[in-house]
């Protein structure tokens, strides 16, 4: 019988993937490296540079490169061998003959290497498998007390919430990390403590317990001195609370600090597209409305098209443009689950047509009010105006017995006080990020010049400092 030969193809194809995975192999080699010195020189700066260089790495991470890096870091008698590799067994035919003498890794060195498992479960959807191994993962993580720990752990708690999302269950998971803040905030474990609480605030909204959410946000204090994604998050959960609570001026505040405390990445994208989204609203729901450079910014301009349609009803105050907004892009807005948020505007499309009408005209009657706003009965338009009347939306009067409404001459906005409160929130913003660009600069670890000039490793870390401080930090 003729024995059919592979084709070239499949042969350079195979070729190609041993060089990938050699190539990952040594990357992940490293990253050990990098994580092995953040432990030592007791600098997170390492541990950052890892997660914004394993972003690109996740695509190329293979289960072959990931096992011979376990048995080569992990001895066989330690407990966590066998969970590692059990984890990856099915992921992984080849068989490694070669016996690795080594000795027991740092603890650093070990939870990463939970965390690179965790992270190749994810990517291959295998929540099942996951959700097994992050319990194996929680208590491996609980024999450890060191602060050079704390990034990767951060990391670590995120994967265990987001197997539970996945799978569904996100109330089972309150407990342990209701235990994890309280066990970070006695050992003064920002990172940690950081993270519990966004994966709280975030497990609440996905079950619309918003009590509870504000409750957490009312009873802890947020460490501000945290890597910029955990914080991004933090505020745009908090905006949502306050957005529901009908805290708007808050809530407007907290979506600018999301937006600014993101990340300019492409990994972060989806997190700018949401909470863009909400600020928009936000915008809206105050009465004013988003310049349109927003909606033309080539990242975003596709995913705002339902918030640009209903943006454009409310600026022209039209109920029809508004309900046919809703009816065309009905499914995306609960898709992002701000469709009862863009229900709330209805009242400011109303709000904003009368305004226009009260610009437009001196007297107009309640009839042709009711005709142009597309209301049911006079009655109907008879109460709104009087509402608007009462919120300040516009400075008229309704003569009952006629039937019509009188605006009354435009004061001068400048003999108000609405230009010295935009002046005010304008320089409180800028107070606040001068304190925070202050807060994020980087000092050298001592202040004496002769031990630093006589610190070996001062150089390597000048150069470092210089290249990584432009950089953003892992999302």
């Amino acid at each position: 019988m003729e024995t059919t030969e592979p084709s070239i193809d499949v042969v350079e194809s195979k070729q190609c993937l041993q060089i990938s995975s050699r190539l990952t192999f040594i990357e992940l080699r490293e990253f050990l490296t990098l994580v092995e010195q953040s432990a030592v020189k007791y600098d997170p700066r390492y541990v950052l540079k890892v997660f914004r260089e394993l972003t690109p790495l996740r695509r190329e991470l293979d289960a072959g490169s990931l096992l011979k890096v376990i048995k080569q870091t992990v001895p066989e008698s330690q407990t966590h061998y066998g969970n590692l590799v059990g984890a990856l067994a099915d992921y992984d035919d080849a068989v490694m003959d070669e016996d690795f003498s080594v000795p027991t890794p740092r603890p650093d060195i070990d939870l990463f290497l939970h965390l690179l498992v965790q992270i190749f479960l994810h990517d291959k959807k295998d929540f099942n498998r996951l959700e097994l191994f992050n319990q194996k993962t929680v208590i491996a993580l609980a024999q450890y007390n060191e602060r050079t720990l704390d990034h990767i752990a951060a990391k670590i708690w995120f994967y265990v919430f987001r197997s539970k999302e996945a799978l569904k269950d996100t109330v089972s998971i309150r407990p342990a990390l209701q235990t994890a803040l309280r066990t970070a905030t006695l050992r003064h474990d920002n990172e940690i403590r950081a993270a519990a609480i966004t994966l709280l605030l975030r497990s609440y909204l996905l079950s619309n317990d918003i009590n509870q959410a504000y409750n957490l946000v009312e009873k802890t204090e947020f460490p501000e001195q945290v890597t910029n994604s955990v914080v991004a998050r933090y505020y745009y959960y908090l905006a949502r609370i306050q957005t529901i609570q009908l805290d708007y001026s808050s809530a407007n505040e907290c979506a600018i600090t999301a937006i600014r405390k993101c990340p300019q990445t492409k990994s972060a994208l989806g997190f700018l597209q949401a909470a863009t989204k909400l600020h928009i609203l936000i915008q809206l729901l105050t009465g004013e409305i988003p310049e349109l450079s927003t909606f033309r910014d080539l990242a975003l301009e596709k995913s705002l098209t339902p918030y640009l349609a209903v943006t454009r009803a409310v600026r022209l105050g039209d109920l029809n443009l508004f309900n046919d907004a809703l009816t065309k892009y009905g499914a995306s807005l609960k898709k992002d689950t701000n469709y009862n948020l863009v229900l709330r505007l209805r009242q400011n499309v109303i709000k904003t047509g009368i305004r226009i009408i009260s610009l437009s005209y001196k007297k107009i009657s309640l009839k042709d009010i009711c005709i142009k706003l597309h209301l049911d009965s006079e009655l109907s338009a008879e109460y709104i105006v009087a509402k608007a009347i009462k919120d300040g939306v516009i400075d008229a009067t309704i003569e009952h017995k006629d039937g019509y409404m009188k605006s009354n001459e435009m004061l001068d906005v400048y003999s108000t006080r609405a230009p010295q409160e935009e002046f005010d929130r304008r320089i409180k913003f800028c107070m606040a990020l001068n304190n925070d660009s202050v807060r994020a600069m980087r000092y050298p670890l001592s202040t004496n010049r002769g031990e630093i000039k006589a610190d070996v490793d001062f150089k390597e870390r000048e150069q470092e400092i210089l290249q990584y401080l432009q950089e953003d930090d892992f999302f």
